[in-house]
């Protein structure tokens, strides 16, 4: 017998409209009027809102080699907490860094028997790999992750120019997968001085909007060189979206994502010394983070995911407050719905226009427009009930992922996932887990 989903707020072909959602072996088999009767047994869920699960295409899960930092069943829970049913894991920070094949088998064997979500993963392109990047397509990568400034990590070397011409011409020959950069640019390749290392504004005026800008000028002409799709991750600087705005006019294969946090945060309320709130590139000025969002509501900005990149609590030196020493990243995959929804809704945001940055979006850079993001009839089931009106004030305690220090410690959301299904198994329900993990690992030549 089929199951069925029913609710008067479900969205179908970007609206939401009285459905029911049909379920069998795992897809979406049929979308019926809300009052359709039939021989299958249904969930009702009242006006609560039914819409696509999202897919977060930037996670580090940071196993095998630092399970302290993070891992992949606290990392999947924690995301089908947050509405995610699909993650992609960067290259960085595992160790092995994933830059050929033997790491990425590790990496697999590593995932195997622990997945809460689907998980994809990209390889490295680093300075001296470039002759694994085949290898590494065929093992079934999603795509190609590069820096442009140091990692943070000796074994995960940044790029040149140079070296990202021999990369864009080495990807052109196999293989129609993006390439992501991590677009910063400073002057002797190396990040400008941080004059006071216990104050945030000196830390952000170490790296200004201008890094971003330089580096991704680079990237927009590489891309028209080489006809290739180049995928701009993690935009924090406003300074840059006229830029990509006029690329993208021109034709050229430019993707660009942005964070919860640039979207939800702003430089002037981060205290000095507080060093929860350190990522790269940093979180801007209030009139950055506006200007963020018109770029995405004009759609220069084509997704939102997380960069959640945990570490332990000590490599963030809170209690010494240095921002030097302390390691950049943002904690918080689990509530990224709730805070760009908090925010979206003040600027006039829908529920579908959220689905497209947050579902469908990420799926298109993926090559998995045509079996995820959507309720649509033969798509995966990956659905999230949602309530749009909840409000809480967000208590790490009741965090999943492994590391609890987030900066969105005592903000208070609107904005709640309910219950996540992945291919229609409820895989959460109000805080609770199913027993058995039933996500599967998605290589690029499986779909």
């Amino acid at each position: 017998m089929k199951f069925g989903i029913r609710s008067r707020n479900v969205l179908i072909n970007n609206e939401l409209r009285s459905a029911v959602v049909l379920i069998g072996n795992g897809k979406i088999s049929e979308i019926l009027d809300y009052n359709t009767s039939g021989e299958y047994i249904t969930e009702d869920y009242d006006d609560l809102t039914v819409m696509p699960s999202l897919i977060d295409t930037h996670v580090h899960v940071n196993e095998p080699g630092r399970e302290d930092w993070e891992g992949f069943e606290t990392l999947t829970k924690s995301a089908a907490a947050g509405g995610i049913t699909m993650i992609v894991d960067m290259p960085l920070n595992s160790s092995p860094v994933t830059t050929d094949k033997n790491s990425f088998e590790k990496k697999i064997s590593a995932a195997e028997g622990k997945l809460y979500t689907d998980v994809g993963f990209y390889g490295g392109a680093v300075p001296d790999n470039i002759s694994e990047l085949n290898s590494l397509r065929d093992c079934g990568v999603m795509g190609f992750k590069s820096f442009m400034i140091d990692s943070g990590l000796d074994e995960f070397r940044h790029i040149s120019e140079s070296d990202l011409e021999e990369i864009l011409y080495e990807l052109n020959k196999f293989s129609k997968v993006p390439l992501l950069v991590h677009a910063e640019k400073s002057e002797g390749e190396s990040e400008n001085i941080i004059d006071n290392e216990f104050s945030y504004s000196s830390f952000l005026k170490s790296r200004p909007g201008e890094m971003e800008c330089d580096a991704i000028k680079i990237l927009i002409r590489l891309s028209e060189k080489f006809d290739s799709h180049i995928h701009i991750v993690h935009l924090s600087s406003a300074d840059a979206v006229d830029l990509i705005r006029k690329a993208k006019k021109d034709g050229l294969k430019i993707t660009v994502e942005t964070c919860p946090h640039y979207l939800y945060f702003h430089s002037e309320i981060i205290p000095e010394r507080n060093t929860v709130f350190k990522c790269t590139p940093p979180i801007r000025n209030n009139d950055n983070r506006e200007k963020l969002w018109k770029a995405v509501k004009d759609g220069v900005i084509d997704m939102i995911v997380s960069d959640h990149s945990p570490c332990p609590d000590d490599m963030k030196f809170k209690s010494e407050g240095n921002f030097v020493k302390a390691w950049g990243g943002i904690s918080g995959i689990q509530l990224g719905l709730s805070a760009v929804w908090t925010e979206a809704k003040k600027r006039g945001f829908s529920i579908p226009d959220i689905s497209k940055l947050m579902s469908a979006g990420p799926a298109k850079l993926i090559g998995m427009e045509k079996v995820k993001g959507k309720i649509e009839k033969g798509f995966d089931a990956d659905i999230i009930i949602f309530d749009p009106e909840s409000t809480f004030t967000v208590d790490s305690g009741n965090l999943f992922h492994k590391n609890k220090l987030t900066p969105y410690e005592g903000e208070k959301l609107k904005g709640k996932v309910i219950v996540t299904y992945l291919r229609g198994n409820k895989i959460y329900d109000n805080g609770v887990f199913t027993e058995n993990p039933f996500g599967k690992i998605i290589l690029k030549e499986t779909f």
